[in-house]
């Protein structure tokens, strides 16, 4: 646990400054490569933390959740890939910390809910893994979980087109139009007592998967290329 907290922060000089030039590089690229243009980052919070929960398509979701704002945004790997002094410090100044894979759920969790007590933008995608197709599946309950759990909103973003621009399975990124839209944050004030009420998970679960439905939807008809309507879908088991 030691040797994982040490990679929590990353705020040395060094790492700050790699940061600002690593996501400069990593933005313009993506905004070249994919013309991504954002709408409503007046959504995203200026200070404090939250958690920024896109939907999720493509292993080019990531790099395009960093055009929405300069902020540092933390996200998860596994720990398998801190084991190298080079990568450890490459990864966590990155935004990076992480997570012991086959470990109970709530060790993840708690290490996302320390990120965000410390006042720090995190990445979750509530769906998990990489999904395909035009309906939002069925999401985790972690994103609402940690939200709550530090008192942070959750912003939903939807991306359209990131599929057609690396699909599951693809090696190469294919120079495709990109649409986010990021929507108003949801928030929900947690009773006092500091437990996280089950039913209040799964009400602000709900409410963010309605969301990014919408989003995305509305990300993808910019593109013209409208989702089926998600009534006609049948979500994946």
């Amino acid at each position: 646990m030691t040797r994982i907290s040490s990679f929590m922060a990353g705020q040395g000089r060094g790492s700050r400054a790699f940061y600002v030039v690593a996501r400069t590089l990593i933005v313009v690229f993506t905004r070249l490569w994919t013309r991504a243009r954002v709408e409503g980052r007046h959504h995203i919070p200026a200070t404090g933390a939250f958690v920024l929960a896109p939907v999720h398509r493509s292993n080019m979701d990531t790099p395009i959740s960093a055009c929405v704002t300069r902020r540092r945004l933390r996200f998860m790997g596994k720990d398998s890939l801190w084991k190298h002094p080079a990568s450890a410090w490459l990864l966590s100044s990155l935004g990076g910390f992480p997570v012991t894979r086959g470990t109970a759920d709530r060790e993840a969790l708690k290490r996302c809910t320390l990120v965000l007590e410390g006042g720090e933008p995190l990445v979750l995608f509530p769906e998990g893994e990489r999904k395909s197709g035009p309906v939002v599946q069925p999401l985790f309950d972690g994103a609402a979980y940690v939200a709550l759990r530090a008192g942070v909103p959750i912003v939903p973003v939807g991306i359209g087109g990131s599929e057609r621009v690396m699909p599951k399975g693809a090696r190469f990124i294919r120079p495709r139009t990109v649409r986010v839209i990021v929507g108003p944050p949801i928030t929900a004030a947690v009773p006092a007592g500091g437990r996280v009420p089950r039913a209040m998970v799964h009400d602000v679960t709900a409410h963010l998967h309605a969301a990014l439905q919408e989003l995305f939807d509305a990300a993808q008809a910019q593109l013209g290329r409208p989702n089926p309507s998600s009534l006609d879908q049948s979500p994946a088991k």
